[in-house]
């Protein structure tokens, strides 16, 4: 295996970690693309932040790659065409431009369209809004408005690769002064359910969700970072809320 085919299989074991994919399946797939070409050994080593693998072919030659993963998603969708790859490189064991073709058809395969997105941050915001008790069509609308805002503000800082933590608070942040706002010139009523329905779609609940089953699948490194990253996303979520409520004397 030369080093242009093993940088190749670790940039899509560094696309599945950042589309969130579980990180034994990440290893499993590295041990099965390296043995389709004829690896004798393969040793990986993955966390949600770096990425090792070690390979000996059978002339007892070892050659060890690093990558860096950069920030983790939850793209469902861009992991189960990962996945495919993997399988169809460990059944043929195709060549190495057909294996950058398919990675570079990955990257450009375009997300939902950008206004889908930014909808359902409205729409989910709204019926989070209806969820928790509000049964006005002001607070609703207003909660879809300020999620649509939200998801706009979200994306944007995103694409300005802010830090993750920094774009949670700003959003948490926003997202409540605006519902105090709306409150304060009698739009809506109560900005209770306004706030509760747009930190829902803030929450990182899949990232919770990874954490304990990459604990649970015996990867505790990876998990307890998961965890750690989901704890401290929720806190600054909170302070963006507590920050706009100081500022607005909370909900009264």
């Amino acid at each position: 295996m030369d080093d242009r085919l093993l940088g190749s299989i670790m940039k899509i074991s560094r696309m599945m970690v950042e589309a969130g994919a579980e990180i034994y399946r990440v290893e499993e797939s590295v041990m099965h693309m390296c043995a389709a070409y004829g690896v004798k050994r393969t040793d990986v080593y993955a966390t949600t932040s770096n990425i090792i693998v070690s390979v000996e072919d059978t002339d007892e030659n070892v050659r060890t790659h690093t990558c860096r993963v950069g920030q983790i998603s939850a793209d469902i969708e861009k992991a189960d065409r990962l996945n495919s790859l993997v399988r169809r490189i460990s059944a043929t064991a195709p060549d190495l431009r057909e294996i950058d073709g398919e990675i570079e058809k990955i990257n450009r395969t375009p997300e939902y369209p950008y206004w889908v997105i930014m909808f359902f941050y409205g729409f989910i915001a709204g019926a989070f809004c209806i969820f928790f008790g509000s049964r006005s069509v002001a607070e609703t609308g207003a909660a879809f408005v300020i999620g649509v805002t939200a998801g706009i503000m979200s994306s944007a800082l995103g694409g300005l690769r802010v830090n993750r933590l920094l774009v949670r608070f700003l959003c948490s942040f926003w997202a409540s002064t605006a519902a105090f706002i709306c409150l304060r010139t009698g739009i809506i009523g109560s900005a209770d359910n306004v706030i509760i329905g747009n930190i829902m779609t803030l929450i990182p609940g899949i990232g919770l969700t990874n954490s304990l089953r990459d604990l649970f699948t015996g990867d505790s490194i990876s998990g307890v970072l998961r965890l750690i990253e989901a704890i401290l996303l929720a806190v600054a979520i909170a302070c963006g809320y507590v920050a706009a409520s100081y500022i607005f004397g909370g909900a009264a």
